[in-house]
């Protein structure tokens, strides 16, 4: 298991293979990052939910953490 998957089940708290908007929230607060509102939640959620089916899937979260890694 790489870094990125190891990450994402960290973010997939219920284990389902996939990372609710809710799941997203909860672990970014724990992390200590502040949403101005819920509708910065939702940019990020739909940044990352390539396909729109209301989750991040895994391979959509490799694809997004290879994006950023490329841009620096």
């Amino acid at each position: 298991m790489d870094e990125v998957e190891k990450v994402f089940n960290r973010f997939d708290t219920n284990g389902d293979g996939k990372i609710s908007e809710s799941e997203l929230g909860a672990v970014l607060s724990s992390l200590g990052t502040a949403f101005a509102d819920e509708g910065e939640l939702r940019r990020i959620m739909a940044e990352l939910d390539s396909d729109n089916d209301g989750f991040i899937s895994l391979p959509e979260f490799v694809a997004f953490c290879r994006s950023g890694s490329e841009d620096g």
